[in-house]
């Protein structure tokens, strides 16, 4: 059982890579397809912005997969549930501030692992 909670904490880890990718490197093209509901005319102006967004996403990211490569199985899940109720405050944030579907796609991912974590390591 201790596999999947790593498992779940490197698939949090991935999301939050592709997140990094698309507001880092693919706002304009893929951002666009993929935040609907925001202007297509500020995609431009707001590039610097979401790369900024983006490079958190990727603090995020390498904080998970440290916890997955710390021997010390008290010091790993410490950082993984750090990491992990980073993550679901932010999407708490985002669900109230931006939108709903943040809880769902970005909380609900890293609640799964955080009990996961807190449960089997």
């Amino acid at each position: 059982m201790k596999l999947f909670a790593q498992i779940m904490i490197a698939l949090v880890a991935i999301e939050h890579i592709y997140i990094l990718w698309i507001e880092m490197f693919a706002w304009t093209t893929k951002g666009k397809a993929t935040f609907k509901s925001f202007p297509p005319d500020l995609f431009d102006q707001t590039k610097t912005l979401a790369a900024n967004q983006g490079l958190y996403n990727g603090f995020l990211s390498a904080g998970l997969i440290w916890s997955l490569l710390i021997s010390d199985p008290v010091w790993s899940k410490h950082v993984a549930v750090f990491f992990l109720g980073c993550i679901i405050i932010a999407s708490l944030y985002g669900g109230i501030t931006a939108s709903r579907s943040i809880l769902i796609k970005q909380g609900l991912p890293a609640t799964i692992a955080l009990v996961a974590v807190l449960i089997l390591l």
